[in-house]
């Protein structure tokens, strides 16, 4: 209660989540927001005013050390999110990557020696576990860089235990607000706008979704344990959906009559493609308080009530692929 915390990315879908948490939660939250022309303050513009007065915003950028620096001062506890996110535009734009999730989370693991910060929850992705090797999917499953997004995650991964090790730093994801890149905002977006040709890439592929306010709620218990600290902690259901079968499961939901078709840009390259990612939840269990509260039915539900919304659903580009 009453410790000052900075969530990083806090303009970000988990990010925004998170910062709503924290604040139930009577902690000082300092929102580290990207630095636009548009003071735009991602996501957390759609929170109350009341919500809104109770959280200091800061506007910087991950890259710059000095901000980083600023922004970390007099914080308790550091929750790093921010990250350059999306497979497809890392086949592009690998310099960005490297330069936001690598560099970006040396800033951070730099600010927090230099400020004394008391916690660090670094937070990674299930893409850096690529093709599961057996499932489900625990800590010690090899990391396999299938991605050039999932490559610079892996050695964010690897600078942040190496701190751990070296210095003695306290080193310790679905739902409203995704990012149209991702697989249920794709298809949620096409269905609310009378599409009746759902474009998807493969459907083969299998996944374990948590849903976004379990991951907050994660977040934090990770945090609170004094035995989670220089741990990596899978956040996770243990249970798996393929794509195929979760786009019918909305389809029903919305619009029955609307048909799945696969569109050739949509595809990964083969050896690009994670085909099965189902966690271990196990190890959190055992060394925190969290439960999964939202199972799939129930959190797609919360998930389609909120598109339902003009205001929400007329964000998202439903029209097209984004990368």
């Amino acid at each position: 209660m009453n410790k000052k915390v900075v969530v990083t990315g806090a303009d970000g879908f988990i990010g925004s989540h998170l910062v709503e948490e924290l604040v139930k939660t009577g902690m000082k939250v300092k929102a580290f927001c990207f630095y636009n022309s548009f003071n735009s303050w991602g996501w957390l513009d759609t929170l109350s005013k009341e919500k809104l007065s109770k959280i200091e915003i800061f506007m910087g950028d991950i890259r710059d050390p000095n901000g980083v620096r600023v922004a970390l001062k007099g914080a308790d506890t550091v929750f790093h999110l921010a990250a350059l996110i999306g497979i497809p535009y890392s086949y592009n734009s690998p310099d960005n990557y490297i330069d936001t999730n690598i560099k970006g989370t040396l800033n951070v693991l730099q600010a927090s020696r230099e400020n004394n910060i008391r916690r660090l929850l670094v937070t990674s992705t299930s893409e850096v576990y690529g093709t599961a090797r057996y499932a489900p999917i625990d800590e010690n499953h090899i990391r396999q860089g299938q991605s050039p997004y999932s490559a610079t995650k892996i050695a964010a991964d690897s600078i942040t235990e190496a701190f751990y090790k070296s210095f003695n730093l306290p080193v310790t994801t679905y739902g409203p607000r995704q990012s149209a890149r991702a697989i249920i905002p794709t298809i949620i977006t096409q269905l609310f706008n009378g599409e009746n040709n759902i474009k998807l890439g493969s459907i083969t592929p299998k996944r374990d979704f948590v849903y976004v306010k379990d991951v907050a709620k994660g977040f934090i218990e990770i945090a609170k344990s004094q035995r989670t600290i220089g741990e990596e902690i899978n956040i996770a259901t243990q249970k798996e959906i393929s794509i195929e079968k979760l786009a019918k499961k909305i389809i029903k939901l919305i619009n029955p009559k609307a048909k799945l078709v696969t569109e050739k840009k949509r595809i990964r390259p083969e050896k690009s493609e994670v085909e099965r990612l189902l966690g271990s939840n196990t190890k959190i269990k055992k060394l925190t308080k969290w439960r999964p509260i939202y199972d799939m039915d129930r959190g797609l539900i919360e998930t389609i009530k909120w598109f339902r919304k003009k205001e929400n659903l007329g964000s998202y580009k439903h029209y097209l692929y984004n990368v």
